[in-house]
Parts: structure tokens; sequence; C-alpha cells
């Protein structure tokens, strides 16, 4: 099996945190990636042939992987990036998810497969694939989707899927309206049907026999995306089975639910564990040392290697890698991604160009509710509230996104600014 990640597209939802990465490349978690989750799901499932296909912004994404894996040459496993490139057939950029796959399978048939995997870049879930594979040869399935339970409430969000008692696919309906749900049900676990979940949701995770892929790209050449128009046919076409899954999936589309995934990991004990030993989550080992908290209060939050707290008071937040909060300080509910220097190393001497003099945040200063992307500087007595619980707004140095103030990378506010 090998695996495919598609590197998504412009990531507008997720903006301003994609304005200068791609959608894979947004830290998680106050050290991870994005793209991490899906890499570390393929290892942990010994699917260590993994191709990732790029196309937007995606210097950050190229550079985090050639840091973070590196398989030894003993192995045969790879990460390898294939990024949007002219060929004699085309001269177009990727067209979609479909387009992307059809025009990289040259690089894929350079290697010995049975079946191709296909996974997003953004999403946050821990998934054994060879329990998928295994789903799908003993269903003797062409195609197998991956699919969620979800309530009437969110079915519209999705591809909606119905399937008969055998896990068979028999329609596919994107993103219905919540009054047109009626037939579209599917059977479900009883403790499924008890939650009110009862229509399958996609989740963008496909599993195809080599030939089958060949053959559904090749047949529809116009086609150039999964959900809109390769799955519907092969439904029509082939034997296309669910492959139910009731554990925690968080599709990281949006800023708000970017924010409440990230949060969601400093609870006591969350629906998604990025503590299990068996399952680890993998990234850039950066040897930083361990977090140093000063008199301080901390509370159901996450504290990232390199950090300095001193005086502060954290509760419900994620603080990234070098981080530095100084003396009276409070952070609440808030995703917090450190810095790519110390505040206190002097420009000259840092490996990064770019970024405020002290990255940070000052004396006094109370931030809640907000997002606050990596290398910004806060300055002193600053006020980050949304004091007037604005929904959606924008200014230079800071955006407004369902409610949740944004600070972009490499920002700088000023000491006593109120926001």
């Amino acid at each position: 099996m090998l695996s495919v990640i598609l590197g998504g597209g412009a990531g507008t939802r997720l903006y301003p945190l994609t304005k200068l990465r791609a959608k894979p490349a947004v830290p998680l978690a106050g050290k991870y990636r994005l793209i991490d989750i899906p890499i570390s799901n393929c290892i942990n499932s010994k699917v260590n042939r993994i191709f990732v296909l790029t196309q937007f912004n995606s210097a950050s994404l190229n550079r985090h992987i050639a840091r973070a894996y590196r398989f030894d040459r003993f192995g045969q496993g790879f990460v390898t990036i294939i990024a949007a490139e002219q060929t004699p057939g085309s001269k177009d950029w990727f067209q979609g998810t479909a387009d992307a796959v059809r025009r990289s399978l040259h690089h894929l048939n350079g290697y010995r497969h049975s079946h191709v995997l296909i996974l997003s870049g953004d999403q946050l879930y821990d998934m054994d694939y060879r329990k998928l594979l295994e789903h799908h040869e003993a269903n003797d399935a062409a195609v197998t989707l991956a699919t969620i339970p979800v309530s009437a409430s969110d079915a519209p969000a999705f591809g909606i899927l119905k399937t008969n008692e055998e896990n068979v696919i028999t329609e596919f309906h994107e993103k219905p309206p919540q009054d047109e749900l009626d037939g579209k049900e599917s059977p479900v676990s009883p403790e499924m049907e008890q939650q009110g979940r009862i229509y399958l949701a996609s989740m963008g995770i496909y599993l195809f026999d080599r030939e089958v892929l060949h053959e559904m790209l090749d047949a529809n050449p116009e086609d150039h995306d999964f959900g809109n128009s390769i799955i519907p046919a092969a439904i029509e076409e082939r034997r296309v089975v669910s492959y139910p899954f009731e554990d925690y999936w968080s599709d990281i589309g949006t800023i708000d639910s970017f924010y409440d995934a990230n949060l969601m990991l400093g609870r006591a004990e969350p629906p998604f564990s990025i503590y299990n030993p068996d399952r680890p989550i993998y990234t850039n080992a950066r040897m930083l040392p361990a977090a140093k908290i000063q008199n301080s209060s901390v509370q159901n939050s996450l504290i990232a290697e390199g950090s300095v707290i001193v005086d502060s008071q954290i509760q419900n937040s994620v603080i990234g890698i070098r981080s530095f909060i100084d003396r009276g300080a409070s952070v609440k509910d808030t995703v917090f991604m450190g810095a790519d220097y110390y505040p206190w190393q002097p420009r000259e001497e840092r490996t990064v160009a770019e970024g405020p003099e002290r990255s940070g945040i000052g004396e006094d200063s109370h931030v809640e509710g907000a997002i606050i992307d990596k290398n910004v500087s806060i300055g002193k007595r600053c006020r980050i509230t949304n004091r007037d619980n604005v929904q959606e707004g924008e200014s230079d140095t800071f955006y407004i996104r369902e409610g949740i103030v944004v600070i972009p990378k490499n920002t700088s506010i000023p000491d006593d600014t109120i926001i």
C-alpha cells in the first residue's frame, strides 16, 4: 500500500494562518504541524512509502518534511514531496484532488504496490490503516471510504453517504440541506444511533485498488475532484464500501475548528490523546530544553519545550515552542504558537531573519480567546480580548474570524494596545 497525502489548496478559510504557509504546515498543539498527523498515522500503521502532493505556499511544508522525516538507508521507507509541475501533458497547476493524483501517478508507478491510500493533510485523528485495508479486502471492495457518523445538525457540512447492511455505499449526497435528509440514514452502531448520529459523512480518506484508481482517473479526465466527481462515479460503477470510524476526528479547515481542536488537547481527558506511547506523533526533533515555569499558575494547558513563563497565569491554552511570557501576564483560552527563536537572542545570531526584536507576551498583558501566530511580539499592558465581541473584522495587525482574534506571524503589537 502506498500513501498519498493531499497538501490542500490555498486554505482561504484558515487565513491568515495560511498567509505564509500551506494549510498542512500550520502548527498544532504547540510543537507539531498538521501534516504530522497523517504521516504519523502512516508510520504507526507500517505504511512507510508516503507521497505528499503540494502546491500553495509549500516552502515551509517542504522544509519541515525534509527535516523531520529521514528514514534510514537500510529500510525502504520515504516521505517524498511531489510539487505541482509542468509536464509535456499539462502546463497547468493541479486543478483539484483527483487531478493532483492523476498527474502524479507516474511517480507512484515507479514503486510496486497493489493499493493506493489517499489522505488529507489537515485532519486530526488516529487511525490504523492496516485495519482499513483488512476491511477493504474482507468486503471485496474496489474502493473503500472511511466514514464517520454525524447528527442531522452536522450533516449539511459534509458529503453524506448512504449504505446498506453490508456496508456497501449506494448513494452519495454532497452537503445536503437539513430539510432534505429524510431517507439518507445508514445503519450505525447502537451507541451512535442513541446519540442521533445516523448519517455517514465522508472523511476524505479513500483506499483504491491500484487498477481501479487508474481506470477511474483515465475514464474521467475532465473530473478534477474526488468528492464531487470520482467517488460518485465509482459508487455507480464499482463496489464501494464504507469503513465506519467512531473515534475522534476533526477536519481542521476553519479558524474555529483549528482553535477548538487545539484547546481540546489541554483538557484533563481529551477525546484525542497525544500521549499514547503506542501511537506517537512524529515531528521535527528540535533538541530544545524543557519548559521553565517560575511562580506561575497553569491550568488545563499544554506548554511546549523551550518556553519560559514568569509570574504569569495560563488557563485553557496551548503555549508553543520557545514562548516567553513575562511577569504579570495572563493567557486564557488562547493558542499561542511560540517562536522560531528566543527573545533574548541577538538578531544577528538568529537563523531566521524575520520577526520582531523580542517575541512573546510583555508584562501585565492579558490575552483571551485568541490565536497568536509564531514570532509575535505583544507589548506591555496590552489587552487582547475582543472586548466588543466582533465576529468578523481586520486591521493592519490583527484579524477577527468567527469571534476569535488572530494575530498574524511576525507581527508586533505596541505597548498598551487594546483589541
